[in-house]
């Protein structure tokens, strides 16, 4: 549920083919994402999932796969 929830996000923000996107897709590389993206998409994350992605957690975040990980074990 994490995933289709994240591919939805993902999708709309970055105008992108829901189905195209994997848990292996790179936020940056794949999606063209910048470090305002990032901070756009978190922020969206953080509403939706009701977590808080601290700044050092953002570095880690370079795939699909990593953030529904930090979601699934941060959700409360």
């Amino acid at each position: 549920m994490v995933l289709e929830k994240v591919k939805a996000i993902l999708a709309d923000q970055f105008d992108a083919e829901e189905d195209s996107i994997t848990m292996d897709t790179t936020i940056q590389d794949d999606l063209g994402a910048d470090s305002l993206d990032v901070v756009d998409l978190l922020m969206t994350i953080e509403d939706e999932f009701e977590v808080e992605v601290p700044d050092s957690e953002i570095e880690n975040m370079k795939t699909v796969g990593n953030l529904v990980t930090y979601i699934e074990a941060n959700q409360k």
